[in-house]
């Protein structure tokens, strides 16, 4: 039994991340262990959460890991916890509209669960879809500006258009002075919405935005630590505390059993030798080099638990600070970031980048990834592991993709589905006379490189819908001739 709630909005740019954030940040003031979340596949807002409570900020999104894997994803992260917050994404019922079940719920053979029965809705994938499964009310955040009495119309719409998501309370966002204040909350009780909150319009408290969002937290340090202290100081003066916590306990028990990296995996076979022979297990265990830093700050916690429970230690690597790779390095991992805005850096970092292009061992790359191992990117040279130059473009790729392996690499096996997600700004091209063939497919597109020891392409994936990409770079880590 797990207290949580689902902070939503009817569309972006509301204040979302806003109240949701500062609301983290003000419960873990009060002494509670607070667990943060995060609907879809941003990894940013999470970044911020993560500052707020102390704790990985975690993603749930049936899209990419199947609705069968949301709840016992929400239960590994809130495990011990006195309260979860769920952060939404976009509107409340803004959604992925597949033609057919989502490729997660897809592999498992899932189809359209009925606990989310959202396989074929307009609203999969949803803030509505992750409150359904995970049976959480909903707190709405309302851009009051420029309107009153016709706030309590706009959240009769949102609180009625779905009778199995309960808005359970509102926040009022961007109220202009006490007599604003007063017009909404009396419309909206006299409505029968309880009004959680009402947050003044701040211009201090508003966080650096980019191309593609809001400007991680590891790239500000110490600016994104003080601006989530002002976020939790608004929050707790504007909003009634004991009242949020009071809903999030409406909230029944979830039937479901809490995922586990260990459980998640199967069984490795036992590595054999000359007659079959089974081989006598490692003595150590390799060691998975990830990409952090600022330029590679995207990633999913549950990556790194699942390398750990496949076997492997993880180290850290920093490729604008670190010259050369962890001692004993058996596999590598480069995520996404913005490698575009550290290009003179990276390029910079000389041995680091003669030290991967010359690497013996398993690479995994995606997006930010993929245009670190390209020969160069906006003209600087990157570490030249790919037969592709990579530049920034003025067009925004975003979107979820149902993609399909064409071959086999490192962790891909021909056939087989991924579901992905793209966000980028940049493309690449690959150089004159090298075969093209993108190693995955997808409705209107494709891209990537592969080989045994190689998987680099501009999906985002996450493992705990698809935990074979784990074993395999643990396996090939240990035996990298071999594709498992």
């Amino acid at each position: 039994m797990i207290p949580r709630l689902v902070v939503a909005a009817p569309s972006s740019g509301s204040g979302k991340t806003t109240v949701a954030t500062g609301l983290m940040a003000a419960l873990r003031a009060r002494g509670l262990r607070v667990s943060p979340h995060k609907v879809g596949p941003d990894y940013i807002d999470p970044g911020y959460h993560a500052l707020a409570t102390g704790r990985p900020g975690r993603n749930l999104d049936p899209w990419l890991v199947g609705e069968e894997v949301v709840a016992p994803l929400f239960l590994h992260g809130a495990a011990g916890c006195d309260v979860a917050v769920v952060e939404g994404v976009m509107g409340l019922f803004d959604g992925k509209a597949p033609t057919g079940a989502a490729p997660a719920a897809a592999r498992a053979g899932t189809g359209a669960p009925a606990a989310g029965d959202g396989g074929r809705a307009r609203d999969f994938a949803s803030t509505a879809h992750v409150a359904r499964l995970l049976a959480a009310p909903v707190v709405l955040v309302v851009d009051a500006s420029g309107q009153s009495g016709s706030v309590a119309a706009l959240v009769h719409g949102f609180a009625t258009f779905d009778p199995r998501v309960r808005v359970g309370g509102v926040v009022l966002n961007r109220v202009g002075s006490d007599r604003h204040e007063e017009l909404c909350r009396t419309a909206l009780e006299e409505a029968g919405f309880p009004v959680l909150g009402a947050v003044r319009r701040d211009d201090a408290v508003t966080v650096p935005s980019r191309h593609l969002g809001l400007v991680p937290a590891a790239e500000r340090e110490a600016e994104a630590v003080a601006a989530v202290d002002r976020l939790a100081a608004l929050v707790a003066r504007s909003c009634d505390l004991d009242a949020v916590l009071r809903l999030a306990r409406t909230a029944p028990p979830l039937h479901a059993t809490p995922w586990s990296p260990a459980g998640a995996l199967r069984p490795a076979p036992p590595a054999r030798g000359p007659a079959g022979r089974v081989l006598p297990s490692p003595e150590r265990r390799p060691v998975v080099a990830v990409a952090g830093g600022a330029a590679f700050t995207f990633g999913y916690a549950e990556h790194v638990e699942l390398l750990r429970a496949a076997g492997a230690d993880v180290a850290v690597l920093d490729p604008l600070r670190d010259e050369s790779l962890p001692d004993g390095t058996s596999a590598l991992v480069v995520g996404g970031g913005f490698p575009e805005l550290y290009a003179a850096e990276l390029a910079a970092n000389e041995p680091l980048r003669e030290q991967v292009a010359a690497f013996p061992g398993p690479i995994a790359a995606e997006c930010a990834g993929l245009l670190y191992l390209c020969r160069e990117l906006d003209g600087r040279p990157m570490c030249g592991r790919l037969p592709a130059t990579a530049r920034m473009t003025g067009r925004l790729t975003l979107g979820y993709r149902d993609a399909t392996a064409v071959r086999a690499s490192l962790l891909t096996r021909p056939g087989e589905r991924f579901a992905g997600h793209e966000f980028h700004r940049t493309a690449v091209q690959t150089d004159p006379g090298t075969d093209a063939e993108p190693l995955l497919r997808w409705e209107g597109g494709g891209d990537g490189f592969g080989d045994a020891l190689l998987t680099a392409s501009y999906l985002h994936l996450h493992w705990a819908g698809r935990p074979e990409p784990a074993q395999r770079l643990v396996s090939s880590s240990r035996s990298p001739s071999v594709l498992r």
